[in-house]
Parts: C-alpha cells; structure tokens; sequence
C-alpha cells in the first residue's frame, strides 16, 4: 500500500505531497482508497460531501465501528499524517480476517475529504460539513487562491455539490469513530512508547490580517512618507511569538500574501494568516487578543487600516472519556496524550463518540517531508488498532 500512495501528488523538487482537495493528486488518492477497498470485498460509497467510505457488514444496521482518516496534505506535507491512518485501517482489517475474527456490528473504513484546508483554507470540510459545523452556503463561498470555489472544484473533480450538507442519518449509524494518527510531537519518543491515546484536542483556529497601506515606489519614497504595511506585518509577527511564549501556547503566521508583490513596490496590502493553538480557551483568548492588540497598536502608528477576521475555530476537545478507558483496557494502558492539531475526529466527537491512537514520530517533525515513523512501530499501531477494532465490533 505505501508502494503505491508514494509517487501520488509527491512534488520532485521537495520530496513533500501536494495533495490539495479535489485535484488530480486527490482523485489519484481517491481512486487508490476505492481499489482497496473492492479488492477486499467492501461495498463502497461517496457520501455527499465526498467522504468515502468501505462497509464491512450492513452499513444501515446502525452502531458501526468506524476507523480510518484522510489522505490530503498540507504543502509539501510528509507521507504519513493522514495516510498512515488510512492505511493502517485497511491491514488491521487484514490482521483482524487472518484472526479469524467474528464481527458483530458493521465496521467501516473511511478517508474523510479536505481534512488540511491546503486549498480553501479550511480545515475538514469533508467532516465539518457532515456534522453541519460547516454550513452548505459558507462551503459554496470557499475560493481558492485562483478564484475557484469549492463546488466547482468538486464538480470538476467529477463529485456533485448541490446535496453537500448535514448528514446527521449516516452519523446515527455511527456507534464509535477511532482514528489512528502519527504522532506531531515527541511525547512518545520521549516516553518510549510506540503507541498512545489522545486524551482532548487543544482549542484552535485561524485568523486573517489584513494591513491595508498604501502602494508607492521603492526607490523614490521617503521613510517618512511611507504607508508599509510590510512594517506592521512584520511587528505583529514577532507579537505573535512573544504573546505564545508567555501564555505557554503556540502562535504561528505560516502564510502571507502581499499586492502588488513586486521587489521595487512598496506593499499596498499584506495579508497574513494567524494559527494559535493553547491548552484552553482562556489562554487560547489571551494570546489572540495580545497579537491583536500589538497589531492595531503597529498598525495606528504607521497610518495602516487592519481589518481581522476569524475564519475557522475548534474548541477544546475531550474525546469521550468511556470509550477513551475501553481503549486503554484493551491496550493494557498505553500513555495518554493530549495534542494541538486537529483531526476529523475531533469535528466528529461532538456526533459521536470518538477516540484516537497516536503511532510514535521519532523526529516530532509534522507537515514536512521529515516526518516519519519507523516499520515496527507503524506494525505496532495496526496491532493496537486490531485490537480495538477487535474488541468494539467482534463478537
């Protein structure tokens, strides 16, 4: 299986994956996830909003035991955040058929769509949109950075967007969501596990700033003339790091986009986007309002007009506490870890109960082609993840 994941969306020049939502990298990736399942025998389905799903078992006899994850990227992203969940799915369902195992409830296998937000700049639509934390017109005005939006994207990928929305019918059905996920971060490195269980997601979202200046030549304004807002930018980014450091949290611009964006022109606009992440909401605010607060005060002496605008949120996630202790007995009480990123299986917990498995990272590299996990412990996670499998849906 990762023989034939590799080559897909790979970009030559930085061994990374672009495997932006529905685009040829993407329907590659779909196409794999479908062959996997047909050749083990799995009827498979595209929900509305193109989530696709393996049944095991009757998918309309409800309680279902769902596993699996997503196989899109972040730019230049690394080959296991999101596909070794996936692929580990599919060989704990062979390890679970060479048991002998007896399955008394539906299992599913599922790769959920657009979980990064590379395109459109949010993250887990797929999800998002099936437990209607994602509204279908916010979703219809989703554009990519050339304008595309979503529907048309979708509709070009060969996939029908005028039913995408709320699928509270198929969630009903859903008994237990576990997904499996490499590690981002070194706790387990550290402890000298192979594998753990999520404990809660950090509260998390995403902010845009836009620092409106005024356009002129590099070569001829004076100092005191300019309107920069590259200024402003650059003041707010270093807020950002130092409002983290002081909250105990994480705050990163990762993207930026200036107009005109030429070397001899001074900006007329920087927009630049904020992700901040902390172990709750209270120092979560702090932080964000901190940077906010730097921003506007830059902004006010340098005559530049900031606008900002919160474009995604997640609150904190508690992953279900009783499905979370059946885990631990059936793993023999594995570390237990809390996290900063988001996952499907966080959108999801507030549908059903849900739960994750973390594999070790040995770097703590995430969202870069250094991200890795060695054999044994991926092994280890499709055991552990056998195991549970085996012990919520086998009779």
């Amino acid at each position: 299986m990762w023989r034939e994941l590799k080559p897909l969306g790979r970009a030559a020049e930085s061994g990374g994956y672009r495997r932006y939502a529905w685009t040829a990298a993407d329907t590659d990736c779909r196409a794999w996830f479908r062959a996997q399942a047909e050749s083990r025998g799995l009827a498979y389905e595209t929900d509305r909003n193109g989530n696709q799903w393996a049944w095991l078992g009757d998918p309309l006899a409800g309680d279902a035991v769902v596993t699996g994850s997503h196989l899109d990227s972040v730019p230049d992203g690394g080959a296991f955040d999101g596909p070794l969940g996936v692929v580990s799915a599919f060989a704990a369902l062979d390890e679970l058929r060479g048991r002998g195992a007896r399955f008394g409830k539906p299992l599913a296998l599922t790769n959920f769509g657009d979980e990064e937000g590379a395109r459109f700049g949010l993250a887990c639509v797929g999800s998002r949109l099936a437990a209607g934390q994602l509204t279908p017109d916010r979703a219809h005005a989703l554009r990519d950075g050339d304008g595309v939006t979503l529907p048309q994207a979708m509709e070009a990928a060969g996939h029908d967007p005028s039913a995408i929305g709320a699928d509270p019918e198929r969630l009903a059905r859903i008994g237990a969501f576990v997904e499996l996920h490499v590690e981002q971060g070194r706790a387990l490195d550290l402890s000298g596990d192979p594998v753990g269980i999520a404990s809660a997601i950090w509260p998390h979202g995403r902010w845009r700033f836009d620092f409106h200046g005024e356009a002129n030549h590099a070569g001829t304004t004076r100092l005191a003339d300019r309107r920069d807002p590259m200024l402003s930018y650059a003041e707010t980014v270093l807020a950002a790091r130092r409002e983290a450091e002081l909250a105990g949290a994480l705050a990163t611009f990762g993207k930026v986009s200036v107009e005109p964006n030429g070397v001899n022109a001074i900006p007329s606009l920087v927009r630049g986007w904020l992700d901040s992440r902390a172990a709750d909401q209270p120092a979560l605010d702090t932080v964000v309002a901190g940077i906010e607060r730097a921003a506007r005060e830059s902004a006010d002496r340098a005559g530049i007009d900031l606008r900002v605008v919160r474009e995604s949120f997640s609150p904190v996630v508690e992953f279900q506490h009783a499905l979370r202790d059946e885990l631990g007995r059936i793993l023999g009480a594995p570390p237990v870890l809390g996290t900063g990123a988001g996952h499907d299986a966080g959108i999801l917990s507030a549908s059903v109960p849900t739960a994750m498995l973390f594999v070790r990272n040995p770097t703590g590299v995430s969202h870069s082609p250094a991200e890795s996990a060695t054999e044994d412990d991926c092994v280890a996670g499709i055991l552990a993840l056998a195991d549970v499998l085996e012990g919520l849906a086998c009779s």
